[in-house]
């Protein structure tokens, strides 16, 4: 089994959990935003995922795919230097990269994007460079 997501930063992103930032970056963006409009189902989903993080890390090793571009690294800098595009540059993506380093993120709104799309996008990366 490829171990592509880390419990240690699902649990550093936990700390935050009332903004479901450790369900984003486990693939699930529906809840993450519930978290997010909700503080974290006013606390209480975010105290029980304190136990469910191991599961949910299971599940998104299953479901995403291994390769050159770490999740971790990638969703670090995406909660934390987001609106700079520094996590799209990593992955290689330069030309959005620069555009949300000038943009503030694309307006915030490519922010947002990412955080609902970006495990599908480095999976899509990964696939890509494994296959040649």
């Amino acid at each position: 089994m490829q171990d592509t997501h880390s419990k240690l930063i699902g649990y550093l992103l936990w700390i935050f959990g009332f903004t479901g930032a450790h369900r984003f970056y486990y693939g699930k963006p529906v809840t993450g935003t519930i978290w997010f409009l909700t503080l974290g189902l006013c606390g209480i989903g975010w105290l029980i995922d304190l136990f469910l993080i191991p599961s949910m890390d299971r599940e998104a090793d299953l479901r995403f795919q291994a390769g050159e571009v770490d999740y971790s690294v990638s969703w670090l800098l995406l909660t934390f230097l987001g609106v700079f595009g520094v996590h799209r540059m990593y992955m290689g993506k330069w030309l959005t990269g620069i555009l949300y380093l000038c943009t503030f993120g694309f307006f915030l709104i490519g922010i947002l994007v990412d955080f609902w799309t970006l495990n599908e996008q480095i999976s899509i990366r990964n696939s890509e460079k494994n296959a040649r």
